[in-house]
């Protein structure tokens, strides 16, 4: 980074600035974590814009807050932390605006039990986020006898109404993100990518790639307009898949359906069959500490149900979890911006036993990784939510000042172990 104030390098030897940079870690540690907040939010905002929402209140805050990172503009450690805070209110905002934009064009999601592996014949795998590309893409691929399989984070697509109008769209193939080198070299069909978490790929599978909307990787031939033909084309001339299914899943815990639970949900917490809510979820990475959230849930008692919501899911979605009292212990709410289910179901929970969040028999523990799962982290924070629980390992940008300030007034911890968290969490 240069300093703008001193003509340095900032932090260098010869840097004399007091403002943002190696002299003021705080202050920059701040800014990073508004700057990668705001990705998030304004990748929700894409999304949304795509279906035809958009939010002026949004839009003012994006250039507001970014305005408020210009050399020279605000080195005030406060004002920073309410612009995080803020950040959070808008992430809330911007959640419900792409929750309103996916239910109005796609339907309310609904529990579904989906296929994991492969269906005999030609294939495409949409990895990604974008469910207006996989729902153009099942358009155009109608009758034409190719099976479409979702990858990562467009898992929860298959639990759309007007997405499983489409018996071509046939299950699911694959985990998470960082997993798709070996998996997408094991796929033989058409691969494509719809937005972030798409890696380079490997040459052995780089010609049945493709990439569209802000997706783009060199060598890699990109889709313009939602044309989807040289993808069709592709997927027709390649070796059929093997019918492999593998295992089962369910997705499509949407609020509104957990909700249409509430009166059982409440009664079983009053008769003592569900004794605690575990939100585990987030964005997964490559890291072997992240085996963590995978023992965790594993070692919950069975008297404790597990919301999940992001590509973490994978860690543990394919256990056999069980039902109490009818209600299933995994409820997978969806992709990482489907936080605002989790949230609008701890609200009304919380009003149902007249109590604050706080208070409910609720913990969240979260896996971090990229910017939208930083923007829901300072949602949360914005709720007021306490006792949080990070992991594998806190962001370089938190400062231990920054840490001991969100700590403070928080309570804001990292993870420890799954026997210590669990024990220290149920007593």
């Amino acid at each position: 980074m240069f300093c703008y104030q001193c003509e340095q390098t900032a932090g260098g030897t010869g840097c004399t600035r007091s403002g943002v940079c190696g002299k003021n870690e705080d202050l920059a540690g701040l800014q990073d974590t508004l700057l990668i907040a705001l990705k998030g939010i304004a990748a929700y905002a894409y999304h949304a814009r795509e279906l035809g929402f958009s939010d002026e209140q949004v839009d003012a805050f994006i250039a507001e807050a970014l305005f408020s990172t210009l050399t020279n503009v605000n080195f005030n450690l406060e004002s920073h932390l309410a612009l995080l805070l803020k950040a959070g209110e808008i992430n809330l905002r911007v959640m419900k605006l792409l929750d309103q934009a996916h239910t109005e064009r796609f339907g309310t999601p609904e529990p579904t039990e989906v296929m994991v592996g492969t269906k005999a014949g030609p294939g495409i795998l949409v990895t990604g986020h974008d469910i207006l590309d996989l729902y153009e893409l099942l358009r155009q691929t109608e009758g034409k006898g190719i099976n479409v399989y979702t990858h990562g984070e467009m898992l929860p697509a298959l639990a759309y109404p007007e997405l499983k109008k489409f018996p071509h769209l046939v299950g699911n193939y694959g985990t998470a993100w960082q997993n798709q080198r070996k998996e997408f070299e094991e796929f033989s069909g058409a691969i494509l990518g719809t937005t972030n978490c798409v890696l380079l790929p490997r040459e052995s599978y780089k010609d049945r790639l493709f990439t569209c909307g802000v997706a783009d990787l060199p060598g890699v031939i990109h889709i313009q307009g939602r044309n989807f033909a040289p993808v069709i084309e592709k997927a027709l001339t390649l070796p059929p898949l093997p019918d492999n299914q593998v295992a089962q899943t369910v997705t499509g815990f949407h609020h509104q359906v957990v909700l249409g639970l509430a009166d059982k949900v409440i009664a079983a917490v009053k008769a003592g069959k569900i004794r605690h809510f575990f939100l585990v979820g987030g964005c997964d990475g490559i890291k072997q500490a992240r085996s963590y959230y995978t023992e965790f849930v594993r070692k919950l008692p069975k008297d404790c149900v597990i919301i999940t919501l992001g590509c973490c899911k994978f860690r543990f979605n394919y256990l056999e979890l069980g039902e109490i009292e009818g209600i299933p212990r995994l409820l997978d709410m969806g992709q990482c911006n489907n936080a605002y289910s989790a949230i609008q179901v701890a609200l009304a929970l919380a009003e149902a036993f007249n109590c604050g969040v706080n208070e409910l028999p609720l913990s969240l523990v979260l896996s971090w990784f990229e910017q939208k799962a930083v923007a829901i982290l300072l949602t949360l924070l914005h709720l007021g939510i306490k006792n949080i629980r990070i992991g594998p390992s806190l962001p370089a940008f938190i400062t231990p000042n920054v840490l001991k300030m969100l700590q403070d007034q928080f309570s804001i911890q990292p993870i420890s172990t799954p026997e210590e968290d669990i024990k220290a969490i149920l007593g």
